[in-house]
């Protein structure tokens, strides 16, 4: 034990003093700390390590705490002495994935163990409240196991709106600031905004948010073209509403007609299904003229697209189609219960209901390639917590349909590590499997660059450092489908889900 003891600390001084190559003396604690911290070593691993590359052979990854300490050729890992190791020949090293758009966070005995038995070690949470950032600061504090939150403000909307409280319905300029400015100090990381918002709050948002050192992303404000609120610095949309409309020869008439027509208080579907029914007609008229035009703004302005493709599947099908899933035993029963009156809002029910419904989804399907032929940025993310859109395994479908959509598996698998680091600032940190990044990791049993779905072939899961094995991630499952069998359930969940709409 001596002997293990003393390599320890000889390898813990030698990364310190820059052994890997990059200088590590900041990035790990004092001595007498990094002696009882678990050094582990992923050995003789395939490594896809989130930036795109192919994958690398024979790799090993040393982990200390929770830092990736150093990564190279098998053959060249230093001692480390009494070092648990992993067994990697014939698995496959990916970063831990980031789901980034999700809600629920606050439902903690189902939403969090779900994302990280799948794989999910970050989630960006888009709609942010006292509860939700609760869950954040216990998970950040050590007091319950959960993938890392990046969460926005609560949803910011106009004086008619789709959502019901906690949204933050404002009028004018001087109330959507102050909005802002609230949120910041309650500790979002970016402003959510969202559908009805009037052109005026855009742009006191767009100004605030800048002042306050914020970004801002949600859905397309309708009374607003896509690049005019990307020309305000709106950094993603979300669902890919609207794009075939702006990609469409009958662009200028079809957003003539949103700007032109009043929101009803009475109704406030009645708009929302307006544009659904002109995005539905748009995707005949698709000139790829104006749709080269349109991505070429959002590229010059650094402004992505989330897609959700998992939740645009579910609502352009049958309600039928989804409410014998077997993840639904995960699924509290009020839960469940609303996901099934919420899907009827949106869930086509004539065959030429389904017929148009189809083949809106195949066009955004194809549009999402041509973002991506065109450079616009896309990152993966599910809307879980919407009906049928599951915690963590949701993330597995989002990088299918990504594919199907056109991209690469390794590029699909990007938009949801390096990419999704990089849109939430984080690059130096997350994202990519390197030294001096954060141990959040996931092994796999087959190859994803050969088969996007063999994402789901998870043999361990490493978040900050903790080794959450194929014995722990089942006895996980089996607490969550406990919780899901007992009778109370998060008042905010329930809420949500019956509202059945995409946020």
């Amino acid at each position: 034990m001596a002997g293990a003891g003393s390599s320890r600390r000889e390898f813990l001084r030698w990364l310190a003093a820059g052994g890997t190559g990059v200088a590590l003396a900041g990035l790990l604690p004092g001595t007498a700390a990094a002696d009882t911290r678990e050094i582990v070593v992923i050995d003789r691993v395939t490594l896809i390590d989130g930036t795109g590359s192919a994958p690398r052979r024979d790799v090993s990854v040393v982990l200390v705490g929770d830092r990736i300490a150093w990564v190279g050729a098998s053959g060249q890992v230093p001692e480390t002495g009494g070092a648990r190791v992993i067994d990697g020949r014939g698995k496959y090293l990916i970063p831990g994935l980031w789901d980034m758009h999700t809600h629920g966070a606050d439902l903690e005995e189902i939403v969090p163990p779900l994302h990280l038995v799948h794989g999910v070690t970050g989630a960006r949470e888009m709609w942010g409240y006292a509860e939700n950032r609760a869950t954040r600061d216990k998970i950040e504090r050590g007091e319950l196991l959960g993938p890392r939150f990046v969460l926005a403000s609560g949803i910011v909307d106009g004086p008619v709106t789709l959502l019901g409280p906690p949204v933050l319905q404002v009028t004018t300029a001087a109330e959507a600031r102050a909005a802002v400015r609230a949120e910041k100090a309650a500790g979002a990381e970016f402003v959510k905004t969202y559908s009805y918002l009037g052109p005026d709050a855009v742009r006191a948002i767009a100004d605030e948010a800048r002042h306050q050192g914020l970004r801002f992303s949600g859905h397309w404000p309708y009374k607003l073209s896509h690049l005019e609120a990307s020309d305000l610095g709106q950094h993603s949309f979300e669902h890919f509403f609207g794009v075939s409309v702006h990609c469409s020869s009958r662009r200028d008439e079809i957003l003539a007609r949103l700007k032109t027509t009043p929101y009803d208080p009475a109704a406030p579907r009645a708009f929302f299904n307006l544009a659904r029914q002109l995005e539905f007609d748009s995707v005949t008229t698709y000139d790829p003229g104006v749709a080269r035009a349109y991505f070429g703004g959002l590229r010059r302005n650094g402004t992505w697209h989330s897609p959700t493709l998992t939740i645009n599947r579910v609502v352009t099908q049958p309600a039928e189609t989804h409410q014998h899933d077997p993840r639904l035993k995960y699924i509290p029963a009020d839960l469940r219960e609303s996901w099934v009156k919420g899907i009827e809002l949106f869930a086509p029910k004539t065959p030429s209901e389904i017929a148009l419904q189809e083949r809106y989804y195949q066009e955004t399907l194809r549009l999402v390639g041509v973002a991506h032929e065109a450079g616009v940025g896309l990152i993966g993310g599910t809307d879980c917590l919407n009906p049928y859109t599951f915690p963590g395994s949701g993330l597995h479908e989002e990088l299918a349909f990504l594919v199907e959509a056109g991209l690469s598996p390794l590029r699909a698998l990007k938009t949801v590590t390096g990419d999704a680091a990089k849109f939430l600032g984080r690059e130096r940190t997350s994202g990519t499997v390197a030294a001096g990044k954060e141990a959040d990791l996931v092994l796999l049993d087959a190859n994803p660059a050969a088969d996007i779905r063999n994402v789901a072939k998870i043999d361990t899961v490493i978040t900050r450092g903790r080794v959450l094995d194929h014995a722990e991630r089942g006895r996980m499952l089996a607490a969550v489908e406990a919780a899901a069998n007992r009778p109370s359930t998060s008042p905010r969940i329930r809420s949500l889900a019956r509202r059945g709409c995409c946020c």
